[in-house]
């Protein structure tokens, strides 16, 4: 069988590539579901897109390589795309959209785009032997237990990277890339929750407060949340990518307060206040009384001395904490890392070397805050592969 371009990937960036690839084109993905990730995201109501999106969220060895692809089909022009299809949306937080309804009205759109561009579909199709000779790749696919042999000029990589792989998240992308000479780059998960030694914060599960998470390298404002595991909540997912093993994450609890000064006033006015009472004004009670195990917080603000609000406050804005790791790709939003971007072109996601083999998605080495911004990276680089192939 012989097609012009075929998409191994099902997911939010093949499926926009699809829909831009031109006609004679074949997805296959091994779910019997297309958009399983955009169906689950968002908590069922997928966050598609941020009104934020800068060059500056995205992490990956090249800063600037995702620069071209986000330039040439923003997020404005998704947003055209859902308002076209009649979908219903609403702005979350901190520029990210939502679906007012379910997530399964993207993949919808999606699909529609893709029949209407002329893409063929095939899921539950197994990827077996893949090759290129001739300026062309070949593929074995099994579907409904029948083998057939693919022949295609465009071959495009959109099988996303490793996180949930209880989805079917595999590296047959990173296996590939590596098969056809284009080199990795370390993989790890992102956008995932810290872990902590067994009951370190196990009297504190379910608690959730506004805090400044980070390192010397980047701090997020943004909601933390103790876990039964450790922390977990935006800012805890956001500083994940851009942290290491072995590295301490500093919080402050009072993000924009100065506790000290506070303190000092609390002290003038209230004096005969307990310190732990005049902190669970500010931060949880249950926080609050984990705080109280670690540092001196007993009498009343009146027996508190400059030094020791000092004291209170530098660990109320400085706590740092070590996580003996995180929770890996089972949780992980994305994949940190995968295809070099030094091996493709930025326009078109075209790999130097090889001509009519293409990298999109989560499989490359782009990756994007918490809050839309990943699902852009999908529809911009699936953007950019599909032109590329219909004009080729």
């Amino acid at each position: 069988m012989k097609v012009r371009t075929l998409i191994l990937g099902a997911g939010a960036a093949g499926l926009m590539c699809a829909a831009h690839a031109g006609p004679d084109t074949l997805v296959v993905d091994h779910a019997r579901a297309p958009g399983e990730k955009i169906r689950i995201s968002g908590g069922g109501r997928c966050n598609f897109t941020n009104l934020y999106t800068e060059p500056e969220r995205f992490l990956g060895e090249n800063p600037h390589f995702h620069k071209s692809a986000l330039a040439r089909y923003t997020q404005w022009d998704f947003i055209d795309l859902v308002d076209r299809h009649g979908i219903a949306w609403h702005e979350k937080t901190l520029g990210q959209l939502f679906c007012d309804g379910k997530a399964t009205q993207i993949v919808a759109m999606l699909l529609a785009e893709a029949e209407k561009a002329g893409a063929r579909l095939w899921l539950g199709a197994e990827v077996g032997a893949v090759g290129h000779a001739d300026g062309r790749f070949t593929c074995r696919i099994t579907r409904d237990g029948k083998p057939v042999d693919v022949v295609a000029d465009n071959l495009v990589l959109a099988t996303g990277g490793k996180s949930i792989p209880k989805m079917g998240a595999s590296g047959l992308a990173y296996d590939l890339a590596r098969q056809f000479g284009l080199s990795l780059t370390q993989t790890r998960p992102a956008l995932v929750p810290f872990t902590f030694d067994a009951g370190r914060f196990a009297e504190l599960s379910g608690t959730a407060v506004q805090a400044r998470v980070g390192n010397d390298r980047h701090s997020f404002d943004e909601a933390m949340l103790f876990t039964h595991r450790g922390l977990s909540g935006p800012a805890v997912l956001q500083i994940s990518s851009y942290w290491r093993e072995g590295e301490d994450v500093m919080v402050d609890l009072l993000p924009g307060a100065d506790a000290a000064q506070d303190l000092r006033a609390a002290r003038q006015h209230a004096g005969r206040r307990a310190v732990t009472t005049a902190l669970a004004q500010h931060l949880p009670a249950r926080l609050v009384s984990h705080i109280a195990g670690q540092i001196d917080l007993t009498g009343n603000l009146a027996d508190l001395s400059d030094a020791r609000i000092d004291t209170i406050a530098e660990s109320l804005h400085r706590w740092h904490l070590r996580p003996t790791g995180t929770e890996g790709y089972r949780t992980a939003e994305v994949t940190l890392g995968g295809i070099n971007t030094n091996g493709l072109d930025s326009r078109t996601m075209m790999a130097h070397h090889l001509r009519g083999l293409y990298a999109i998605g989560e499989a490359v080495d782009v990756t994007g805050w918490l809050g839309g911004y990943n699902f852009q990276w999908a529809w911009s680089s699936g953007v950019a592969a599909g032109r590329a192939v219909a004009g080729a």
